[in-house]
Order: structure tokens, then sequence, then C-alpha cells
């Protein structure tokens, strides 16, 4: 690992790369929560509450029917008058559920326990009907009062709640227009290769784009907001201006970049953060595929993460710097691998951990295959991927799985 103190021009290297245990350790711990916002109901679902939601006011805020009939005031039979109007004794006004029970309303009398009738004189009046039930004008019946479901103060959702819409429909009752939530960073793609081609089949020396179609919906799944994908070729100029530019209006968090990684001269990540005055804060890990990833500070508190080139490999450093990294920003709990029983012999590398591509069966783990570097037909069928230690390991050993992004629950 390599870290860069720009501001002496001096570096201090470590004699050996980081673990794969190790480096995901150091993305977790190089990044901090951002800061909370504040948004509508609509943005807020799927979010994380960082500040509780309390009742303003009595829930509901005033007595209502909970029935169709009458509100009633006294023991009848009852006048009918016009409803909303202030009941006195022996009068009754029409009511429907969930209408606001008018004032000196008692009882509210629902509607298949009492029958109207007019006298000579055009007056209509209430009474029970002979099957009433003896209790059904006693004073409170069918009357939702004011505060059932919460009193003012009352903490509706805790801090700290992963927000669903049930939630949502609650804070809305409670008259929250907007919800204190914890944000999401923020991720560009800055995909690089003058050798890459976009659409249909590759010719001599070209690759098709492994990239550009999917690591949006990655970056979802790890808890990210996309922000926007850049394309450029390899010279050191376009890599320069790609990470110095300040897009406008919300700027990312981390930049993930793809290719440059090595240490030949047309790599150029390297180079690119230095010029920037940026601080390499890993440099490399023991692992294999992805060995070359890196992770970079600029001094704008951007973070950078450089992915090797091969398609395999950049999704294995992703899941070893990406996603502790945006865990940490988001102010989520690092995934800790699950201990699962090794389906197969698998030999060792040694100084290396192996990440393995593989399907799960009844709480066995069998690595796919095709897992070369620069292939994607492993890790199309696998569920997860196996942390293999640099001794090896033996078929009916425990290995540590982890998950991957879409096969997990969604962050």
């Amino acid at each position: 690992m390599l870290t860069q103190e720009t501001a002496a021009g001096t570096s201090l290297l470590r004699r050996h790369a980081p673990t794969w245990a190790e480096a995901r350790q150091l993305a977790y711990h190089c990044g901090g929560p951002l800061p909370p916002v504040n948004v509508t109901l609509r943005d807020a679902i799927g979010r994380t509450l960082t500040s509780a939601v309390t009742a303003q006011r009595n829930l509901p805020h005033y007595a209502s029917s909970a029935m169709d009939g009458w509100a009633t005031h006294g023991s009848g039979p009852w006048t009918l008058t016009a409803p909303g109007r202030q009941l006195s004794a022996g009068e009754a006004s029409v009511i429907a559920t969930g209408g606001l029970v008018p004032a000196g309303a008692t009882t509210v009398l629902r509607k298949e326990s009492g029958h109207v009738s007019a006298d000579g004189s055009g007056i209509q009046r209430l009474t029970l009907t002979p099957d009433a039930k003896p209790d059904e004008a006693h004073p409170g019946r069918h009357i939702r009062p004011a505060g059932e479901e919460a009193t003012a103060g009352d903490v509706l959702i805790p801090a700290g709640t992963h927000l669903n819409p049930a939630h949502i429909a609650l804070a809305a009752v409670a008259g929250h227009d907007y919800l204190q939530v914890q944000r999401k960073p923020r991720a560009a793609v800055v995909l690089t290769g003058s050798e890459v081609v976009t659409s249909g089949e590759p010719g001599p020396g070209q690759v098709r784009d492994a990239f550009g179609p999917q690591l949006d919906a990655v970056i979802l799944q790890l808890g990210a907001e996309p922000a926007g994908q850049l394309r450029i070729g390899d010279s050191y100029e376009e890599w320069l201006a790609a990470l110095g530019d300040v897009p406008e209006g919300l700027p990312p968090d981390v930049t993930i970049t793809t290719g440059g990684t090595g240490k030949s001269g047309t790599d150029h990540f390297r180079d690119a953060i230095a010029a920037l005055g940026g601080r390499l804060l890993l440099d490399g890990i023991a692992m294999r595929p992805g060995h070359p990833a890196v992770l970079a500070e600029l001094p704008d508190g951007r973070f950078v993460i450089g992915l090797p080139g091969n398609p395999l490999a950049a999704m294995m450093a992703l899941m070893t710097l990406g996603e502790p990294l945006l865990a940490a920003l988001g102010n989520r709990p690092l995934r800790a691998a699950r201990l699962v029983t090794s389906g197969a012999d698998i030999e060792p590398c040694p100084g290396r951990t192996r990440l393995m591509p593989c399907t799960s069966i009844h709480d066995l783990a069998f690595p796919t295959s095709r897992t070369g570097p620069g292939m994607m037909r492993g890790l199309a069928w696998a569920d997860g991927y196996m942390a293999v230690p640099p001794e090896g390991v033996a078929a009916g050993a425990p290995v540590s799985v982890l998950p991957l992004p879409w096969t997990a629950p969604s962050v």
C-alpha cells in the first residue's frame, strides 16, 4: 500500500500489499458518513431516517365517527338537525365514517340501529330500532377520540429506520412534508480505453464495453446514486481533465475509473492523481483477480477508485473497495463474509486471496467455471464470490462467501 503525502512531495511505501480482508477494512474506515439531507416524502422511501418523526399534534387531531349513522346528544329519541352544528340535548345529525363529531355529541348511533320518521308537523325524529343493542346509545359509542393513535410529541418513527411506504404514509398523516434522511453517496464513472466499442461486434484489437451498460445498476445496488458516466481515451491529458473537472451542480463523492491502474507507460491513474494534488490511500491488493486496484483521495475530498481494465478483475475490485467505501459514506455497516462449506478442492495461490464467483447449493459453495480476469461468463451465473485464502481450501472445509449485489437484498 502506498500512502502519498502530496504537500511534502514524499511517499511512504509498505513492503507488502494489504490482504483482501485488510483492503476491505481500509476502504471502509477511510470514509465517514455524509451529512443528512431533507427530502420530500416521495423521495424518502427506501432511505434511512436520521431524525425521528414525531406527532406534531394529536392523531387524530379531532374526534371522528367510526360508523355511518347519526351523531347524537343524550339517550333519545332525537330530533334531526342540520349536520355540523352544535347539538343540544335530544338532537342528532347525520354523520359519515371519519366525519368530524360535532360539538355536544355524546354518541354516534350506527345506521343499522336507528330509524327516522316524520311527525305531522314534518319534524324528523330518530329512534332506536327494536333490535338495537342496549348499549348502542351509551356515551362514547362509535366515536374515535382525538389522540387515539398518538398524542402530540410521541415518537412515531425513530431515527435509524429504513423507510418503507407505510412509514411515509404515517409521516404524511402526522403532517410532515419533508423528512431528514441519510444522504446517499454519489458515484460517477470514467470509462477509459480507445480500443473499447459500445455496439456491435468488436473487430481485431477492439473489445466491447462491459462496464457502461451495467455499472450504474451496480452502484444503485451498493446503496449509492449514479452521478453520470464519461468515456475517454488513453491519453494523460484526458485522464487529467476527467478527474480534475468538477461537474456543475452536485459533484460526485466517488469517481470510479476503469483501466489505467497498471504501471506501464500507458497507465495514467497515479500520475493524474499526483498532478491534481491527491494522495493514494491504497495501491494494490494481495488478491487475484483485481490486484492492481487503487484507492485515492483528491484535495476536495472526492474519492477515486481505480478498477483494473479486465471485466471480472474490475468487478472483484469494486466489491473489495467500492462496496465498503460506499457503505461508510452512507452510514451503513460493512457486510461480513459468511462461512460456507466449500464444495470443491481449490488450489493454493501463494501470497494472494483468490476471489472466485460461486454458486451456493444447500450451504455448499461451488466455484463457477470460466472465471479468468477478462471473463464474465462465470460471474453471470454466480450468486456470490468465495474469498479463498492463499493456502487454498479443501472440499468440506469452511470458506468465506459474500453475495453479489444483485443477489443480496437491496441496500
